[in-house]
Formats: structure tokens, C-alpha cells, sequence
């Protein structure tokens, strides 16, 4: 189903290298993630999920094996990633719109076109009125979808997302995950989602990498069937399939 392979992990493992020795975060991870694919990687704490993102990001290379981004090799960070944190690191005492243009500067790519294009993102979020506003006046929920705007500002072409509503509320969370998705299929987004929750990687994704615990190794892959990963989250929660593969993963995590 996924014909065009966009991210290449190729027996990757990385080894940090501390005062008390070596420790090693992954280990020989190696799959790939298809052009406008959704793809969760799910493991316990401390399993080299963040550790993954990174190295995919360009933030610092893998000790062994390499990281390709459709026919180049990853060497440092590109245009073509956008990054989603649990937190939204907006600026403080920028406004609304400028927080979302701060991409585009930093790549000197802020010109009238970008500008309305980032707008437009916006009003799609339901938040062009509070453009003038600042991030202490907006909830967290609100935050977070600015924060995906300033993501998907710079226009990449794959979204890493580090367990980005960690921090909310349930009821956020979960009109946050149709959001996101939605968006990112109209933009035909490829996405990877680091994440320790079983009910959100099987909501979200077209596939779940499962790992080990540290050092994170692949344990399996599971395909999510159409009838779970065609509808939006909220609703593929309520498929009579969603507990059946909640069970499954959880006894693959636990086994």
C-alpha cells in the first residue's frame, strides 16, 4: 500500500557515551515509512523512541547504520521535517502571528505568499482571531494547535510528533487527534508519532512499531486494519476491532 518509500531507518543503532560508560538507546532498528503514511512508535520509557526522532531530525547521527530521507542520506537537519513537542514553545512575548512566522524567518522563507498561507493554516485551526493575541491568553489546547500551525507553516513534508498532548486533558486530547489527522491527510502529510499511549498509536495509525525496552529493539510491527484507521480517532475508538487490537499491543508490550 505504501509504494514510495520517504524515511528509510537501515539497521540503525545508537550508543551515548557517559561517565559511567557506554549506554546503548536503540539498537538495530530498521523499517521504513511510506509517502503520506502515519506510522506510531510505541514502547515503554526510556526505550529510544525520542531517541529515534532525533537522529531522524539530523539533531546527531546514528552510531551504526544510516537514516534516509527519500534518495538523500539524513547529515543534519532539513527543510523537509517539521517538528511537534508535548510542549508548545511559544515565544513569550511574541504574538500569536508572529509565533507562527518564526519558522519562515529563521529560513528567510517569510514573504507575502508564506505569510497568507500561514494565515490561512490558521483560520483552518479556528484561531485567525486570536492572531493578535498572546500564548498566556490562550488555552493549552488552543497553544498546541498553534504550535502545529508554526509546525506546518514552513510546508515539510514529514511531521515528527513527540508525544505532543501528553499535557492536556482528555477532552483535548481527543479533538486535538482528529485535528491533527485530518490535517495531515488534506496536506498529504507523512507522519511519525512517538507516543506510550496503546488507545492513541491504534486511533492515529496506519501502522505501530513496537519496541523493547532499553535498549529499544523492534519487537513487531502491526498493520491497523481499514476499519479502525479510516475514520478520524474519536470514531475508530468506537469499532467494535479498537479493543481486540488494544489487547493485542498490550500483550505484545507485556510479553
Amino acid at each position: 500500500m505504501w509504494s514510495s518509500p520517504v524515511i528509510s531507518f537501515n539497521h540503525v543503532t545508537k550508543t551515548f557515551i557517559t561517565r559511567e560508560g557506554e549506554t546503548k538507546a536503540v539498537e538495530d532498528i530498521h523499517f521504513i515509512v511510506g509517502e503520506g503514511e502515519f506510522v506510531s512508535i510505541l514502547g515503554p520509557s526510556g526505550c529510544g523512541k525520542s531517541t529515534l526522532l532525533s537522529m531522524l531530525s539530523g539533531l546527531f547521527p546514528p552510531t551504526k547504520g544510516d537514516i534516509w530521507i527519500k534518495n538523500e542520506q539524513v547529515k543534519g537537519p532539513t527543510k523537509e521535517i517539521g517538528y511537534m513537542l508535548q510542549q508548545d514553545y511559544l515565544l513569550s512575548w511574541r504574538t500569536i502571528k508572529q509565533n507562527i512566522m518564526l519558522g519562515l524567518e529563521i529560513q528567510g522563507a517569510l514573504n507575502e505568499e508564506n505569510e497568507k498561507r500561514a494565515l490561512r493554516l490558521l483560520s483552518e485551526m479556528g484561531l485567525l482571531s486570536f492572531k493578535e493575541h498572546f500564548p498566556h491568553q490562550l488555552s493549552g489546547g488552543m497553544r498546541q494547535r498553534v504550535a502545529l500551525v508554526r509546525t506546518l507553516a514552513t510546508n515539510p513534508d514529514i511531521l515528527l510528533l513527540d508525544e505532543p498532548f501528553s499535557a492536556l486533558d482528555f477532552q483535548t486530547k481527543l479533538k486535538l487527534e482528529d485535528l491533527v489527522v485530518d490535517t495531515l491527510r488534506r496536506k498529504k502529510k507523512t507522519a511519525i508519532l512517538v507516543t506510550h499511549d496503546i488507545s492513541e498509536a491504534i486511533a492515529m495509525s496506519d501502522r505501530i512499531v513496537l519496541l523493547t525496552s532499553s535498549p529499544g529493539r523492534i519487537k513487531s510491527v502491526i498493520e491497523i486494519p481499514d476499519s479502525i484507521r479510516i475514520p478520524l480517532p474519536f470514531d475508530s475508538r468506537e469499532k467494535p476491532e479498537f479493543q481486540s487490537y488494544f489487547q493485542m499491543v498490550w500483550k505484545e508490550l507485556n510479553s
